[in-house]
């Protein structure tokens, strides 16, 4: 397991003088050229190695100096710098994860006021529209960020993420909020990729996994707040004339105008922009992210790892088929495939009805307390994920949620008593949602843009989540039909099952990234093929 390294933070004292001998000195200790050491000083982060001066000079010895190093020695902040940047990012989640809970109660409005009500294949292509355009996104993503880099692609992606929420907002007509929702799916399609590729690309190796996290606590967020938001509407008439979905959907622009506008602080991937032949731009951004230290080295590994790219920096979609890319696109679309059908969307769908059945009948309560679980399994996936590893946390995931669907089918096909069969059933729901939030959920997206190659990322990515929103699709239109046919229990079972063979599968096919940089998994993986 990963430890933290500690640092220790030092004034540098007034006696050091002159300042000649002091920049003579620290580069003689740290062999850092005079350009790095301007930059070193430069970020808060990076001015933590002055440090080195002060352990080294003889004046600073002395016991009652050593409990003050302690102490500082327990905060690394080594992933601040890049916080900033992947916040922004994860901000693009905040809204996947509104618009999932946004039309989890107002569906039933809408169509009342629009004149679809009752009829169900109309209140289900609402619904879904949402998942055609979030494919096509998905699958477009790819060359987008080839040809632009992430910071424009991110900005360009919020046009359709603004104007489909206003759309939706002001609808009067079915064709309206059909078109506003695609153009919603059709941004965020683009922004799943996105952000998973940007986040990985720009933070330090060592915090790679915990920032990388951000992403699924920023979805949890989003569907809590939309629930929040609607738990109003649903229990007061004046509220529900009031605070009308409308309202909601005006809401769910803000987000997107605030990822625009947050994006022109960032900065692009030091990786794209070397690929791009910006070979100055990408050292000052790993100098300001990574400190001066790193700049050399980095430069350095990711030119190890293009030279026997062609001139043309854009990948083709062929590539994905050839060694060893065609491996890494086969884990990302397996893993994807194995976590639709495990049944997180039906075990989400089903845990309103299994929270009524004790007693809550709000379905935004119960929403919200399956959102609420989410993000604390979220919170330990960030603790765990840089300290334990992604294939540790995807197999113990799959496994817990194996378990859980074992543990409610046996509570529904042989109830002892009815109280402790719905109890079950909670503690089953309970137990499934926080397995997958500690792994599957959190880690899939990662871990497939960890062991993608620099020149193939953007690819593999929108092959991997174009096959997420063509499972999550068939799922969701065969569900209630095959729940109808068999029953819940085998249903459940069969997610159980699914689980069972994530977890095998994770355990022969993941490649442990933990504390590796990503040129050094291409590269190991390039052995391999």
């Amino acid at each position: 397991m990963n430890s933290l390294h500690s640092v220790s933070v030092a004034i540098v004292s007034t006696h050091c003088h002159p300042i000649r001998k002091l920049l003579s000195f620290y580069k003689a200790k740290t062999k850092t050229k005079p350009h790095n050491l301007i930059c070193s000083f430069r970020h808060p982060s990076n001015r933590l190695l002055v440090s080195a001066l002060k352990r080294d000079s003889p004046d600073d010895e002395g016991p009652e100096k050593l409990p003050l190093r302690q102490n500082a020695a327990s905060f690394d902040s080594g992933w601040l710098p890049a916080f900033p940047h992947v916040l922004v990012a994860s901000m693009s989640n905040f809204i996947f994860g509104y618009h999932i809970g946004v039309m989890n109660g107002p569906i039933v409005s809408i169509a009342r006021e629009l004149g679809f009500e009752g009829n169900t294949f109309i209140e289900g292509l609402v619904v879904s529209i949402f998942i055609a355009g979030a494919f096509i996104g998905s699958i477009s993503s790819g060359s987008l960020v080839d040809k632009l880099g992430c910071r424009l692609t991110f900005q360009i992606d919020s046009i359709p993420l603004i104007l489909g929420a206003i759309i939706s907002a002001q609808a009067h007509s079915l064709n309206e909020i059909i078109g506003g929702r695609f153009l919603v799916g059709l941004g965020i399609g683009v922004n799943t990729v996105l952000v998973p590729i940007y986040i990985s690309e720009v933070a330090p190796t060592k915090y790679r996994g915990a920032l990388g996290s951000l992403c699924q606590i920023g979805t949890c967020l989003g569907i809590i707040t939309s629930l929040i938001l609607g738990i109003p509407s649903e229990n007061d008439l004046h509220c529900k004339t009031y605070f009308r979905w409308r309202t909601m959907l005006y809401i769910a622009s803000i987000p997107g105008i605030l990822v625009a506008i947050g994006m022109q602080f960032t900065v692009d991937s030091p990786r794209w922009l070397c690929k791009a032949g910006r070979i100055n731009d990408a050292k000052t951004v790993i100098c300001e992210l990574w400190g001066a230290s790193e700049v050399d080295s980095a430069i350095e590994e990711f030119q190890s790892v293009s030279k026997d790219d062609s001139g043309d920096s854009d990948s083709r979609w062929s590539e994905i088929l050839e060694k060893p890319h065609s491996r890494v696109a086969f884990i990302g679309g397996a893993l994807f495939v194995l976590q639709q059908f495990a049944g997180i969307n039906g075990v989400l769908y089903f845990s309103s009805l299994t929270f009524q059945e004790v007693g809550v009948e709000s379905s935004a309560l119960a929403s919200l307390f399956v959102g609420l679980t989410n993000f604390a399994g979220a919170l330990c996936a960030l603790y765990l994920i840089d300290r334990e590893g992604r294939q540790k946390l995807l197999i113990g995931s799959y496994l817990g949620m194996a378990i859980s669907m074992f543990l409610v089918s046996s509570a529904i096909i042989c109830p002892l008593d009815e109280r402790l069969s719905n109890n079950l059933s909670i503690l089953g729901t309970i137990m499934y949602i926080f397995s997958f939030a500690i792994g599957a959920g959190p880690v899939t997206g990662i871990i497939i843009s960890e062991l993608s190659s620099t020149r193939t990322r953007g690819k593999i990515m929108g092959f991997s989540f174009s096959t997420h929103w063509v499972c999550n699709f068939v799922v969701g239109l065969f569900f209630l039909e095959l729940v109808e046919k068999f029953g819940v229990a085998p249903i459940y079972a069969s997610f159980g099952a699914v689980s069972l063979s994530a977890a095998t599968f994770s355990y022969y096919f993941i490649v442990e990234t933990k504390g590796r940089s990503l040129e050094e998994i291409e590269r190991s993986l390039n052995v391999k093929a």
